[in-house]
C-alpha cells in the first residue's frame, strides 16, 4: 500500500504525491489482448528542480550524482511496466525512485590512501636481482 503522504526515501525526506507526475500508457510484452487494451505501464517523473523538500545542498548533490540521468528540466524519470497491474507497476516505479534517490544522498566514503608493505617492495627487489644475475651469468660475465 502507498503512502498517503508521498514516497518515503528515508526517514527525513518523504517526496509527496503532488510533486510527481505519474503517467500510464499501454505497456508491450506479454499478455495476449489485454496489453493491447489497458495502460499498465507507469512513468514517474519527479522534478528535482521544483521540489520544495529538498535542501539546496541534496539538490546539488543530486544533480551531481544523477546528472546523466536528469532531462534538462532537471526531472528525473523511472519507468516501470514489469507486471500486468497498473497499481503494481506504479509501486516498482516508486521504489525504484526512492532507492534511486536514498542512494543518491547517502554520503561517499573518503578513500584512505595505502601503502605497499615493506615486504613487497623487499620480494620485487630481490626478484630484480634474481633475474638480473641469471642474465648476466648467461653473458659469461664473471661478476
Amino acid at each position: 500500500m502507498p503512502d498517503p503522504r508521498g514516497i518515503e526515501v528515508n526517514s527525513s525526506l518523504v517526496i509527496p504525491d503532488s510533486e510527481l507526475e505519474v503517467r500510464v500508457s499501454r505497456s508491450s510484452g506479454a499478455g495476449g489482448q489485454h496489453v493491447n487494451k489497458t495502460a499498465s505501464r507507469v512513468e514517474l517523473v519527479w522534478s528535482i528542480e521544483h521540489s520544495s523538500v529538498l535542501s539546496e545542498e541534496q539538490r546539488s548533490m543530486l544533480r551531481d550524482r544523477l546528472a546523466s540521468r536528469l532531462s534538462t528540466e532537471g526531472a528525473i524519470r523511472v519507468v516501470s511496466s514489469e507486471t500486468r497491474s497498473q497499481h503494481r507497476n506504479r509501486e516498482i516505479a516508486e521504489a525504484r525512485l526512492a532507492d534511486l534517490i536514498r542512494k543518491a544522498l547517502t554520503p561517499r566514503k573518503k578513500r584512505k590512501p595505502t601503502r605497499r608493505p615493506r615486504s613487497a617492495d623487499e620480494a620485487r627487489l630481490a626478484s630484480k636481482k634474481l633475474h638480473s644475475r641469471k642474465k648476466r651469468e648467461r653473458k659469461g660475465d664473471p661478476d
